[in-house]
């Protein structure tokens, strides 16, 4: 284990730890003096209180916000080992990625155009999201799916939520509830391109009428469509619980192991994209023969484990509260096979050898990150017959280590076997307090308010972003109608606005302004006992939005730029139509235009103004559906579709840039048997993914440079593209056992 020393003016990690001790147990001691309080006033008993530790970020249909709910039932059936936002695919505005092409390692998802760093995602309430990438890193929490009871994708800005703000949409998830009578479950499913996940679960029940304990051990292998992009991963879910007459406390560690071999360089070469399109660069050097070759430890690895402990109290018949405290730690790296390289850029010196200077050589290098982050989060929640208040907040602090190390070099001139080539500290404060309310003014009239500060203090260094030492305040204003026409149908409008400060990435990209958001949304909703549908129209107006140009840089991370004026209008629909007894189906389509308001690019160097131009990565048609048949008893027939119409993976407008539009459909099958002995459920789940074998593309990168080489003093601007095939016809099957 390398040690580091401590930086300037950095307080030791000790002490920190020894601070955050105290204060947890202050705000304990005066939660359990309120909990103490609120038992002798109140003996009612508690129905399951798990929601009241999402409730706080949480709507219902009388709050004026888009969204859509999943829960355990929803995806059970095809839970086979593909990540959360694979999962999430078919619900409105939703477009997903795969690195590997079959949905398992590194996946990511878009909702309304914006990329997975502007999307909020909480655990319980807690942020999830990288405090300095401010990405979701789903391959740090394999089968993470299996714990899960309900998840919430509130689209736009949301409500206020604690971590970084929502710019597309907020995914809040509640894990497992616990369980009165103990039980098991054993999940193992096989798959194309030797994909395999293997899943255990227990659960003892509710001891004395008071203590659960509960788990789950998961192991997930795939070789992945892409060659050589394999995946090895382990995750883990312990959670113990106490549950009173007004209580309900959970403790919980979770967290997981991934060793992924990389597939985020994508293809260039038409060619190959063509005739080979599984092929795979990363790695690919030539030896000292002439020979190409691939590393065979081109990976990424990480470790990440997660703590939470919350504690909800029904302090009387319309008070409940819900205190929490976190730590998430988090270390790894990733080791590339690095031809040529400078000895500079890794601190080395020329040596020379029989008369020649040496400064370039082969190596290895390893680039590591080891975090830590903690803090607690809050809330108190007020109902009665016309009002419902809530008042919470969050105070997160974020540490993380950047070093890189050479552990190869086929000249390694002076170096020493533990140098580092470099050696980064980050920090950051993320503090937030917030005020919601919904008041019912009239019999079917209610208005929501919504207000939120928060507060962020980052500081950190690098070679390409010098030193950082920034500190924002944002105030995140929020308010709506709700109108309840009859029984049947209610209609509503809100208005959201939100800030978001730069991520590291935009710091060493030279965007350093923060973006500002404000959202209009208008909707009806409509549900009759047959019949559910929702219609939304909305309006997100942006100011310095931190746009993906396309490109990517030196380690991989898409470089994003402030685009000055931008918005993005679009209207959404979705449904849920029983159209008999035995047949659903759940349509939904988006409707959108996303473009970039007097937009300036300099072309064979001249800055040329393109008026308005498409935003990179954003569709004008979203399409999806799941028709569901369940011709007899516990056996059910899905088919799932989805098309996504032509992007553009740049803000230009290039032909070059385009990724064309494309349509897949996925059939589920499940056929559940109930024994009337040993067994309380055998499960059989068979998954087709793309089952009419159809050649599609659903991500990309596009960048220019400029040659001023070829014919001086001539300029000219160069254009290049990438893509990340995805598979062709696929399957998955799973066998469940619950015990």
């Amino acid at each position: 284990m390398n040690t580091l020393s401590f930086k300037k003016g950095q307080e030791p990690k000790g002490k920190r730890l020894t601070r955050l001790i105290q204060a947890f147990f202050i705000l304990l001691t005066l939660h359990f003096s309120l909990s103490t309080f609120s038992q002798a006033k109140d003996t009612t008993s508690v129905n399951k209180l798990d929601e009241v530790l999402v409730s706080a970020i949480r709507v219902t249909t009388k709050t004026p916000v888009s969204f859509s709910n999943l829960d355990k039932k929803d995806i059970k059936f095809r839970n086979l080992g593909q990540d959360i936002p694979i999962l999430m695919n078919y619900l409105p505005s939703v477009v997903t990625t795969s690195d590997a092409g079959n949905g398992v390692g590194y996946t990511g998802i878009r909702v309304r155009g914006s990329d997975a760093t502007r999307v909020n995602v909480t655990i319980n309430g807690i942020p999830y999201n990288d405090s300095e990438s401010h990405g979701t890193y789903w391959v740090n929490m394999p089968d993470f799916a299996s714990s899960l009871e309900s998840l919430q994708l509130q689209r736009g800005v949301g409500t206020s939520t604690n971590g970084a703000g929502a710019f597309g949409a907020s995914l809040n998830m509640l894990t497992d509830s616990y369980s009165k009578e103990s039980n098991g479950e054993i999940s193992n499913s096989f798959g194309s391109f030797n994909t395999r996940k293997h899943t255990v679960k227990f659960s003892t029940g509710l001891l004395n009428d008071h203590f659960e304990l509960a788990g789950r051990v998961s192991a997930l292998k795939s070789d992945g469509y892409i060659d050589r992009a394999a995946s090895d991963l382990k995750s883990y879910f312990l959670q113990g619980t106490y549950v009173g007459k007004t209580t309900l406390i959970k403790a919980l560690a979770f967290g997981g192991t991934e060793k992924t071999y990389q597939s985020w360089n994508g293809l260039e070469d038409l060619d190959l994209l063509k005739n080979n399109r599984t092929f795979n660069t990363a790695g690919m050097y030539t030896d000292t023969s002439g020979n190409t070759r691939f590393y065979d430890n081109e990976t990424d690895n990480y470790q990440q484990d997660h703590y939470q402990l919350h504690w909800n109290e029904k302090v009387s018949t319309n008070w409940r509260t819900n205190l929490a405290f976190h730590y998430t730690k988090g270390k790894g790296y990733y080791e590339n096979y690095k031809e040529n390289a400078k000895f500079s850029a890794y601190g080395l010196t020329p040596i020379v050898i029989n008369g020649t200077t040496i400064n370039r050589t082969d190596l290895v290098r390893q680039k590591w990150l080891d975090n830590d982050f903690y803090g607690t989060t809050f809330s108190a929640i007020y109902n009665n017959e016309k009002l419902e208040m809530i008042f919470g907040g969050g105070y997160n602090r974020y540490e993380g280590d950047h070093f890189g190390k050479v552990i190869w070099a086929r000249y390694a001139s002076t170096s020493e076997k533990q140098d580092l080539y470099y050696d980064d500290y980050a920090s950051k404060n993320d503090g937030n307090i917030f005020a919601k309310a919904n008041y019912q003014i009239a019999d079917k009239l209610s208005l929501f308010g919504d207000l939120q500060l928060r507060n962020v203090h980052y500081k950190a260094n690098g070679t390409e972003a010098g030193m950082v030492n920034d500190n924002f305040n944002f105030f995140n204003p929020k308010a709506g109608l709700n109108f309840e026409i009859n029984t049947n149908n209610a209609l509503y409008f809100s208005y959201a606005r939100a800030n978001r400060e730069p991520n590291r990435t935009d710091y060493e990209n030279g965007s350093p302004i923060p973006e500002k958001l404000n959202d209009f949304e208008l909707g009806l909703r409509h549900a009759t006992q047959k019949v559910k549908f929702n219609a939304n129209l909305y309006y997100m107006g942006y100011k310095d939005q931190l746009i993906l140009t396309g490109e990517l840089d030196d380690v991989g991370a898409p470089i994003r730029k402030n685009s000055g004026d931008s918005y993005r209008f679009g209207l959404e629909l979705d449904a849920t139509v029983a159209l008999s007894d035995n047949l659903l189906i759940r349509p939904n389509v988006t409707l959108s235009t996303n473009k970039n308001k007097d937009f300036f690019f300099t072309r064979d160097g001249v800055l040329t103004a393109l008026g308005n131009t498409n935003i990179a990565y954003s569709p004008d048609i979203i399409v999806g559906n799941v028709v569901t048949f369940l011709p007899v008893r516990n056996f059910q027939i899905s088919f799932l579709s989805k098309f996504v119409g032509e992007q553009y993976m740049g803000n230009i407008d290039s032909e070059g840039s385009k990724l064309k539009s494309y349509f897949v459909n996925d059939l589920n099958v499940s056929y559940e048997i109930k024994p009337k002995s040993v067994f309380k459920a055998i499960v059989v789940s068979v998954l087709v993914n793309n089952i009419f074998d159809y050649k599609y593309i659903s991500n990309g990168y596009f960048y220019t440079y400029d040659d001023d080489y070829s014919n001086p003093p001539a300029v000219t601007t160069i254009e290049g593209a990438g893509y990340y095939p995805q598979a062709g016809i696929n399957f998955l099957a799973g066998l469940t056992l619950q015990l």
